[in-house]
């Protein structure tokens, strides 16, 4: 048992630090109504990491991460200016646009990389479970960097997030805009390369819609998704480890489960409110 722990260890740190952040920015996301940005934004920071492969770097190496986060940068930097402009095409399908293309030309770098496809398959399901010390503590630093930018302008990006279509002082909100999201990239990069896509992609939407069913209060939304993202984390991590199936996959039809429950648990309260309303009104008439 202690074996198993000291083992599932490094898996688990990680967990807990990424949930915490990527709910963090999910609830930010869901309140801005553009899902699909951060499984895009993953797509590229994973083509960047494809290119540095391409290019002769080692995968784990600094040449490969800087490559990748260069990618990140520049893109999401050009969504964030472009997005504060009026565009005849919607955000979703730029997004959209996004995604299909760094996939695309993923896919046709992988074709050019020894063991590109086993690389392609990496890069979507993840394997948390080999994850290191080392890449934890670097995990750690970034975000707690990332942290202090957002403890610091937190009433602020709030403020844009619940008011994104209001063009009061454009010019302040696409610097805040800016750092956002390229706040937003570094994090993504960093935790694509531990955890893979489909991982990233739940870990910043299912636990943010599940407490945005039941509370509309920041705090409690921060506090109760990281929560929700680190117990989903943990027990497909078990899960994972105890019956030798993949841990990203896992992880996500769990968290995914927790979201259809949390609906259903929302719907059946909210059947016997109004049965309780009515037995009420009923019981004032006879």
């Amino acid at each position: 048992m202690i074996d198993n722990l000291i083992f599932l260890a490094p898996a688990i740190a990680a967990c807990v630090i990424l949930a915490g952040i990527l709910s963090y920015f999910g609830n930010h996301i869901l309140t801005r109504g553009i899902i699909f940005i951060d499984i895009a934004i993953a797509q590229i920071a994973a083509l960047g990491t494809m290119t540095g492969l391409l290019l002769g770097f080692a995968e784990e190496s600094f040449a490969v991460q800087f490559v990748s986060y260069g990618f990140t940068i520049v893109v999401i930097s050009l969504f964030a200016v472009l997005k504060s402009k009026k565009m005849a095409i919607s955000q979703e399908a730029i997004i959209g646009i996004i995604y299909c293309v760094a996939l695309g030309l993923a896919l046709l770098l992988a074709e050019r990389i020894s063991g590109g496809s086993n690389y392609i398959t990496k890069t979507i399901t993840g394997n948390i479970l080999w994850v290191t010390w080392k890449q934890v503590t670097f995990t750690l630093i970034l975000v707690a960097l990332v942290g202090l930018i957002h403890v610091f302008f937190s009433k602020k990006f709030i403020e844009i997030s619940e008011n994104i279509r209001d063009k009061k002082g454009a010019e302040n909100k696409r610097i805040l805009e800016l750092l956002f999201y390229i706040t937003f990239g570094f994090v993504i990069v960093k935790a694509v390369f531990i955890q893979g896509i489909f991982l990233v992609f739940i870990l910043l939407i299912a636990p943010a819609a599940i407490v945005r069913l039941f509370t509309s209060n920041w705090k409690k939304r921060f506090i109760w998704s990281w929560v929700i993202g680190i117990l989903g984390s943990i027990i497909g991590i078990y899960i994972s480890y105890e019956y030798n199936v993949s841990n990203g996959p896992a992880i996500v039809c769990l968290l995914s489960t927790f979201v259809f429950l949390a609906a259903f648990a929302k719907a059946f309260k909210k059947i016997l409110e109004r049965k309780s309303v009515s037995k009420f009104v009923q019981n004032i008439k006879e």
